[in-house]
């Protein structure tokens, strides 16, 4: 009986063993630039700091295969884990994503989903082959996941174009109003601006698409400098990072209008356009019309083509 209780326990440990699971990380990053490098998922943000000389080594539970998030900075690659992996990192910060390489129980997933990010000649035809010979030997967890994600983004894409059909039937229409504090001091208004456009920004300080935005939008500010229009840049972040804000305000130096909104993605103005995901940019007319509720994004050349042609 006291074998039988033995074994039972094994298999106990076991079976949690398998819903739980570890995968091992380990590698040498080059050049560092920073003290952590981040491992995230849809619920979680696991912090690994390298060593003096760039080496990094840290165990993580993985409650099932899935993808992740490996970033560094400013720059990142998606990851998959699965418990049973021994995947070995090792990249140049200097050029994150010329030299990023995986090695070990993994590598061939996670160098696939790499592959697959970088920019390529679409009539590449050798690139497609050599992808698709190399996806067809690739972990049954990992094409399962795959074509989740494919479907979850065509309904995504779907639900995208709805939204930018509902959008497109705010234009013409009399703006939301906001009352906001300014980075300078005091409260600013929309209506403050009233007889000039006004293209606004709606940022975090922890979006990286937002940050990467950031350069554009100051030559934007800088080209359009004098004419009958201003840039305005909302933060969602939560009120408990406001001082965070604050800081990157003005260690950025960033231009324009600064606003910090009273509540964060409740707050009305940003419900009224059905801002769900940054950076979102919007234009407004002088009269307080909405010119476009889904403007581009300053990186656009589309964008100064509009401007141009509504302050000639």
């Amino acid at each position: 009986m006291k074998k039988l209780y033995t074994v039972l326990a094994v298999i106990y440990i076991c079976a949690a063993y398998a819903q739980t699971g570890q995968a091992v990380l380990s590698g040498v990053i080059k050049n560092t630039t920073k003290d952590t490098l981040y491992i995230r998922s849809e619920t979680s943000k696991i912090a690994i700091v390298p060593n003096a000389k760039g080496a990094f080594k840290e165990t993580i539970e993985v409650a099932q295969p899935g993808l992740y998030e490996l970033y560094y900075g400013e720059e990142g690659s998606a990851l998959f884990l699965k418990a049973g992996y021994d995947l070995t990192i090792d990249v140049d910060a200097a050029d994150f994503s010329k030299t990023l390489t995986f090695k070990g129980k993994g590598e061939k997933e996670n160098t696939f989903l790499h592959m697959a990010s970088q920019d390529v000649d679409p009539t590449d035809t050798q690139f497609g082959t050599k992808m698709g010979m190399m996806y067809m030997a690739l972990d049954k967890d990992f094409h399962d996941i795959l074509n989740k994600n494919v479907e979850d983004d065509k309904e995504a894409a779907r639900k995208n174009k709805e939204a930018r059909g509902a959008l497109k039937k705010l234009n013409g229409t009399m703006s939301l109003q906001f009352a906001y504090e300014n980075f300078k001091g005091g409260i600013t208004k929309l209506k403050d601006f009233k007889g000039k456009y006004v293209y606004i920004d709606v940022w975090a300080t922890w979006c990286g698409p937002c940050r990467m935005e950031i350069p554009h939008l100051q030559d934007i500010e800088k080209k359009y400098h004098g004419k009958k229009i201003v840039f305005v840049s909302i933060s969602v972040d939560k009120k408990k990072d406001q001082e965070k804000w604050k800081k990157m305000v003005a260690d950025k130096s960033l231009g324009g209008t600064q606003l910090f909104a009273d509540k964060d993605w409740d707050s009305d103005f940003i419900k009224a356009y059905g801002i769900n995901s940054i950076p979102r940019f919007i234009l407004i007319g002088p009269d307080g019309t909405i010119v476009d509720a889904d403007a581009k994004r300053p990186s656009d050349p589309e964008l100064q083509v509009q401007l141009d042609s509504l302050l000639k």
